[in-house]
């Protein structure tokens, strides 16, 4: 049995452990550095939000609108009748 033959694997392999120990310790790291930084926001698809005031300037709006619908409609019918 050759000591110096063993004594030299088992450095070699000491070694090869290091190395991996050391890339498992830099991904934890990274994975550390990647929980602590604010999650990406995602880009939303479709229509923007509303604030308060924007949704009441859109209601004001619609109920004029509709108030004019219902009163040239009434309007028309009147004058449909009348003929």
């Amino acid at each position: 049995m050759d000591l110096y033959k063993v004594i030299r694997e088992l450095v070699d392999e000491r070694r090869r452990l290091d190395g991996i120990i050391a890339r498992l310790e830099r991904v934890l790291k990274e994975e550390a550095v990647r929980a602590k930084s604010p999650p990406k926001q995602k880009k939303r698809r479709g229509r923007k939000g509303m604030n308060a005031e924007q949704r009441q300037e859109v209601s004001d709006r619609m109920r004029k609108y509709w108030a004019e619908r219902r009163k040239s409609t009434t309007t028309s019918s009147v004058s449909a009748a009348k003929s």
